[in-house]
């Protein structure tokens, strides 16, 4: 990740000192922090995340969503969580029932642009799923299948909760 701001960088010091120098001090780069007042900054790796909990916040759903799709790779057993409408779907060609947590994304024609993930309970027992329309909190671990020849993505749920104050269902980011 890059920061910037708007001060004025002297020409040709890229991770130098002012006179464009590297510095080697053994003592500042035990502290982190280097000749001219910068610190290292250590990151964790991503991978090292696997027991911290990924949430989708209302203001960036639509992002973190399309996030979660394309980069699939890096959320696949991981825990998601979120809020949104429950949904259901019963695919006509083959009558198989499908669940899913979504909100209203944008789109020419209202609710032509559906942001979430298929959810299911995947634990063999029994569950009740909430009606149609109804706000819930939902949290699983993100998983891949394959159905008919192609790949999908679905939440194998370990919470579903249906809440009686709503978020907001159209978003935008």
């Amino acid at each position: 990740m890059l920061l910037t701001s708007c001060a004025e960088q002297p020409k040709g010091n890229i991770g130098g000192n002012q006179n464009g120098t590297q510095s080697n001090s053994a003592e500042q780069s035990a502290k982190g922090q280097q000749s001219d007042g910068s610190r290292d900054i250590k990151v964790q790796p991503f991978e090292d995340r696997a027991d911290q909990v990924v949430e989708i916040t209302e203001k960036m759903f639509v992002a973190q969503s399309n996030d979660i799709y394309y980069n699939y790779n890096e959320y696949v057993g991981k825990t998601i969580k979120y809020e949104g409408i429950f949904s259901v779907y019963v695919n006509p060609e083959n009558n198989r029932t499908y669940y899913s947590v979504i909100r209203y994304g944008p789109g020419c024609c209202g609710v032509d642009a559906n942001c979430g993930l298929e959810v299911l309970w995947a634990d063999g027992e029994e569950h009740t799923y909430p009606q149609e329309n109804d706000w819930c909190a939902v949290e699983g671990v993100l998983i891949e299948y394959q159905e008919d020849a192609r790949k999908y993505l679905r939440l194998n749920l370990t919470s579903l909760k249906v809440l009686e104050t709503r978020g907001k269902e159209r978003v935008t980011q």
